[in-house]
């Protein structure tokens, strides 16, 4: 067997509407309702938004609300993201820093979505941006 890749992440929240806020106003992703099914699209991925905990089954064994810690890639650059961040109202955590990525370095910028979630946006150097 040869693992490709994510298709999509499972995250839970208390408060659907400041999550789905965050997410499309301040990460730009599309926000997507399907039979009570809740999704943000970005790229080729979506993360699925289960509203409490283990909305849908199967799912994690202990699911808790802000317990996910991801990295999203952006092709722009980490101190562009983190203005923009800024300019929107929402805090950033800590960033613009050096971390590696599964591809190599990165330069992330972390911030937390309103259930706590950390959410590390990191660019690759131009030469390293590979899809």
């Amino acid at each position: 067997m040869k693992i490709e890749r994510f298709d999509h992440i499972v995250i839970s929240t208390a408060d659907l509407t400041a999550c789905v806020d965050f997410y499309t106003r301040v990460l730009g992703m599309e926000h997507r309702e399907n039979n009570g099914r809740h999704a943000l699209y970005f790229g080729g991925q979506k993360i699925n938004v289960h509203v409490g905990k283990a909305q849908f089954l199967p799912a994690a064994r202990n699911p808790e609300f802000g317990s996910a810690d991801f990295c999203l890639i952006t092709a722009e650059p980490a101190e562009r993201v983190k203005a923009e961040i800024e300019a929107k109202g929402w805090p950033v955590e800590l960033g613009v820093v050096p971390r590696t990525g599964a591809r190599g370095p990165i330069r992330s910028v972390y911030v937390r979505d309103p259930d706590g979630n950390l959410v590390e946006i990191a660019e690759y150097p131009r030469e390293d941006r590979r899809g």
